[in-house]
């Protein structure tokens, strides 16, 4: 199968394209891994293969609508993590 009929299938089948997905779903597990404490971003960039941890907190932040550091802050002050930066998922990916 060639990228562009990959592509356009994985786009009619998801309704996003992949890199999107790939993005969003790294997101989704950082968030996760963030909520738990258990990792510093430093070391969770690369572990999500970001570069930089200036890469991975650009895409989290545009993923999610908070930086990582931002995003610690409000689960720390009572906000429930369901209540954070899932307003801006695709509804088949949104916390329900």
């Amino acid at each position: 199968m060639s990228r562009s009929s990959f592509a356009a299938h994985f786009k009619a089948r998801v309704g996003m394209p992949a890199l999107e997905y790939l993005t969003l779903w790294r997101m989704l597990i950082a968030a996760d891994r963030l909520a738990k404490g258990r990792e510093k971003i430093s070391a969770l960039a690369p572990a999500l293969g970001y570069e930089s941890e200036s890469a991975f907190g650009a895409a989290f932040k545009r993923v999610m609508g908070f930086a990582p550091r931002q995003y610690i802050h409000e689960l720390r002050n009572g906000v429930d993590k369901r209540e954070l930066g899932f307003s801006q998922l695709p509804r088949s990916l949104s916390a329900e």
